[in-house]
C-alpha cells in the first residue's frame, strides 16, 4: 500500500447524499490521508477535473446534455470509474421523472409550482435528457458501489480494496436502498 491513489469524486443528478456518506467516515477518513491525494470534487479547490486519476467516485445519474459531456471526459480520465450510490447505478430518484415529458417536467417545476416570476429558464440550466439514465449506459463502469447512500463500511471497504490493488467484491457488504 505504498502508491498514493490519486482520487476524485463528483455527482450528476443527486442529492450529495453519497458525499455525505463518504464524509461520514470521519477519522478513518484521515487514517486513510497518507495513501490517497483527493484530486477533484465538491472539497476541493480544483475547478478542472485532471487528467490520469486513479478512481472516481461518481455520484448521481446522467440527466443532462451536460452530464453526458462530464461523465465521458471523467470516464477518459479515469482508470478505475465507481458508480457511487443507486442513483449512478440505475437512476433512482432522478429516473422518476422518466415517465413524464421532459416538457411536462419543466412545465410543472417552474411554471406551475412557481409563486414569484414563472418562467421557463433559457440561460444557465442544462438542457434535460429525454430520460434520466444510469452511468453504465453512457461509459464502462468498473464498480457498482450501490446504496442510497452507500453505508460508510461499504465505501471503506471499497477504497481500501483499491488501495491494495484489488477490486472490490461487495456482495454482501451493500445493497439498494441501503
Amino acid at each position: 500500500m505504498s502508491k498514493v491513489l490519486r482520487i476524485a469524486t463528483t455527482w450528476l443528478d443527486g442529492c450529495s447524499g453519497c458525499h455525505m456518506s463518504f464524509l461520514d467516515l470521519d477519522e478513518r477518513l484521515a487514517d486513510m490521508a497518507p495513501h490517497i491525494e483527493m484530486v477533484y470534487g465538491p472539497l476541493v479547490d480544483a475547478k478542472v477535473f485532471p487528467e490520469g486519476v486513479d478512481v472516481t467516485l461518481v455520484e448521481g445519474a446522467v440527466a443532462t446534455d451536460e452530464d453526458k459531456k462530464k461523465i465521458r471526459m471523467i470516464r477518459d480520465r479515469s482508470y478505475i470509474l465507481v458508480s457511487f450510490g443507486d442513483c449512478a447505478v440505475t437512476a433512482n430518484v432522478p429516473g422518476m421523472r422518466n415517465q413524464f415529458k421532459v416538457k411536462d417536467v419543466m412545465k410543472r417545476g417552474y411554471l406551475e409550482n412557481s409563486s414569484q416570476n414563472p418562467e421557463l429558464p433559457s440561460i444557465g440550466v442544462p438542457h434535460l435528457l429525454d430520460r434520466a439514465r444510469p452511468v453504465h449506459e453512457f461509459v464502462s463502469v468498473d464498480v457498482f458501489l450501490p446504496g442510497c447512500p452507500p453505508p460508510t463500511e461499504a465505501i471503506l471497504y471499497t477504497i481500501s480494496e483499491l488501495l491494495a490493488g484489488r477490486v472490490p467484491d461487495l456482495k454482501g457488504k451493500a445493497r439498494f436502498g441501503a
